[in-house]
């Protein structure tokens, strides 16, 4: 998405990794996300970043939380 500047705690998807994460800080080029149930953040270039609707992160969020129980609802 080009152009797109994501705000700090702003929630969005890393597409290269397909991963949701909240937005923590801009290092130099790069964007450091952290998972949404906490975590080591990671970078992420910023053509990469793609912002997501709540009802997404929403759900991206419940199923990471159901990978780490080890059970789903």
């Amino acid at each position: 998405m080009s152009g797109y500047v994501p705000t700090k705690g702003e929630i969005v998807r890393d597409r290269l990794r397909e991963r949701v994460g909240r937005v923590m800080d801009r290092e130099g080029a790069c964007f450091q996300l952290r998972p949404l149930d906490g975590g080591v953040e990671w970078d992420v270039d910023p053509a990469d970043i793609e912002p997501v609707p709540v009802s997404a992160a929403l759900r991206d969020s419940v199923a990471e939380l159901n990978r780490h129980s080890g059970r789903s609802l």
